[in-house]
Parts: C-alpha cells; sequence; structure tokens
C-alpha cells in the first residue's frame, strides 16, 4: 500500500483475482443484506472470472454493453439495466477492460442514486496511472480487486490483490479469505481459503521492485505498436500509464469477415495472437442460458473485430516490427 497506493487504504492479497471478485461481493451484498437480490450488473465484454464470480455469490449476472473505443461498460447501458432492474441489483461489478481506467466518479453517482454497492474487477491495472499520475482506484472507498496473473504486466504465476480506501472492507475480506475466523479463531461470518501462499508474496514483492521499468518498457512498445500501424483500431487508453498485458485492438470493419484469415496468417509466421474477449459472456454456451442480457450491439460488433497482439517483458522494437510488418501484409491479402 505504502508504495502504489501511497499509505491510503489498505489491501489484502489473495491466491488468485476470481476468489478475490467472490470476496469482495460476498462482502458487499452480505454487508448491505441484498439477499433478495438477485443480478450483478456487469459488460459481457469481460473475462468469465468476473461472470463465475457472481454465481457463486448466488447472483445472476445481467450485461451490458460497452463503449466503442474505451472497451469500458458502457454508462448509459448501465443506465438503461439500473432503471429497468433497479431494486433488483445487488451489487455492480464494471471492468477496468485490458488495464484502462474507470470514471470511478461516475460509479459513486450511480452507488449513491441506486442505493447499490460497487466491486471494481481491475484485475489487469495494477500498475496503471490515472491522469494525475496517480494508481488507478487510489483512495476508492468501495473494493477493486487486481490480478497478478501470468498474463500480467505485475506478473507472479498466480495472485490477487483485493484494494479499499475504506479500511473496514478490507478487514472483512482478509477475515472472509481465512475461513472467516476472527482473532479467537471464531467463525463469524461466511468464509473460505483464498491465502496467498509465502512464496507468492515473495514473488510480488521482487516484481514490484521492477515494475516501473516493465511498465515503461511495455509503454514504449505500445507507442511503437500504435505508431506503426494507425490502420488497426487501438483501444482509446484514459490515463498517464497503463500496465499493458498485451495489445488490443481490432481491424477495420470492413476486414471483420477476415479476422480469422489474418490471426491464421499471423500464426504461419510464428506469432501467437489470442481474441480476448471474444465470445463475450452472452455468446459462451454455459452463460447464455443462464445470463440476462440487455441491448449489447456494440459487443457484438467489437468481438467480431478484436484481436490481442503479443506483449512481453523482453520484446524488442525489433519483435514490434515483425509483427507490424506480418499484421500490414495480413490486411492488405
Amino acid at each position: 500500500v505504502d508504495g502504489l497506493f501511497e499509505g491510503h487504504g489498505q489491501c489484502v492479497t489473495v491466491c488468485n483475482a476470481t476468489l478475490g471478485l467472490m470476496l469482495a461481493v460476498k462482502q458487499c451484498v452480505s454487508t448491505k443484506k441484498s439477499h433478495s437480490k438477485r443480478y450483478a450488473l456487469m459488460p459481457s465484454f469481460t473475462f468469465a472470472a468476473t461472470a463465475h464470480a457472481a454465481l457463486w455469490v448466488g447472483l445472476t449476472p445481467l450485461l451490458c454493453d460497452i463503449e466503442p473505443d474505451t472497451l469500458c461498460p458502457s454508462p448509459t447501458s448501465e443506465i438503461e439495466l439500473l432503471e429497468r432492474y433497479g431494486d433488483d441489483i445487488a451489487v455492480v461489478i464494471p471492468c477496468a477492460t485490458f488495464g484502462n481506467t474507470l470514471d470511478l466518479a461516475h460509479y459513486d453517482r450511480l452507488a449513491h442514486q441506486y442505493a447499490v454497492p460497487m466491486v471494481i474487477d481491475a484485475a489487469a491495472a495494477l500498475g496503471t496511472q490515472t491522469v494525475e499520475a496517480k494508481q488507478f482506484g487510489i483512495g476508492y472507498r468501495s473494493a477493486l480487486v487486481f490480478s497478478m496473473h501470468a498474463t500480467k504486466a505485475f506478473a507472479t504465476a498466480e495472485a490477487g490483490v483485493v484494494y479499499s480506501g475504506d479500511t473496514t472492507i478490507v478487514h472483512e475480506v482478509r477475515q472472509m479469505a481465512n475461513f472467516g475466523f476472527d482473532e479467537t479463531r471464531s467463525v463469524t461470518m461466511p468464509g473460505l481459503n483464498a491465502k496467498l501462499s509465502e512464496v507468492g508474496a515473495l514473488l510480488a514483492e521482487l516484481k514490484l521492485k521492477d515494475l516501473d521499468a516493465v511498465l515503461s518498457h511495455r509503454n514504449m512498445l505500445m507507442a511503437q505498436y500504435k505508431e506503426s500501424i494507425p490502420e488497426f483500431e487501438f483501444q482509446t487508453m484514459i490515463g498517464q500509464r497503463h500496465s499493458y498485458s498485451f495489445v488490443s485492438g481490432c481491424v477495420p470493419k470492413k476486414l471483420a469477415h477476415r479476422r480469422d484469415h489474418i490471426r491464421a496468417h499471423l500464426l504461419a509466421k510464428g506469432i501467437e495472437t489470442r481474441t480476448y474477449f471474444s465470445p463475450h459472456i452472452s455468446e459462451s454456451p454455459y452463460f447464455e442460458n443462464i445470463c440476462v442480457s440487455g441491448e449489447l450491439t456494440v459487443t457484438a460488433d467489437v468481438c467480431r473485430r478484436v484481436i490481442s497482439l503479443p506483449l512481453f517483458d523482453l520484446m524488442t522494437s525489433a519483435d514490434v516490427m515483425y509483427v507490424v510488418t506480418a499484421l500490414r501484409d495480413a490486411m492488405r491479402d
């Protein structure tokens, strides 16, 4: 906390961010006595863990659309669903998509207007800085859940962090992560075992020392990507520095039908890509029969075109140019 969060609030480590989400959602739902409420409002364009966390806590994911540029939740879509399902919504779980920042003041307004708690899925945003050069989420009074999975820029193989400017939230999540035990080893709240191992904690401590250099390098490589392939529709990032896990963007709409061909061309050149988060939650066979969805027009369009390009700590400028050349060739074919 004294490092990234400058001494504001508290953190508790967990063995993975999925359990962190489950605990944070359970904590706010239990605290707010929302047992009769049904839904967890979240974007459909997010990782499966977000929806699974809601389901494990007994809530049904209620899926909103996203913004076409930032790929973060659409405020218009969120408000439309809050108006329609208001009293049945137990929690809102916005996603700081691919390490982007969110307008947390907007979520404070929603929390006040609709009397609903927030849990921020900030999985990829540990190290992301706002326009004020502050760690995203610093001082925020709801829970933010960060991941330290191997795919992240802050990677420790597998771990997570729950942070809040409200120390009561962190205290309760810490207790819940240790079987619900209080100081006398009595179980006084829901619990499970989500403790981070000592080895995982040491890895995180070591990674923290290198984080500024790692993120500086990744941000430099991202700038090179953007300058070299302007025809690729990069995600719009808000803030001064971002904890990039990979390079996210979309092929032009006229090439949507060739997205898979482009990926195959890159693979033939030894360049592995992904399509996070396509298929989105509502398209997944398991979730489509469980979740409730709003209008997902933008999500559907993005998911036809999204490609995640490689980015890693040891990547060089020459590596970027190799990927760029292959991508431009594939988009011209």
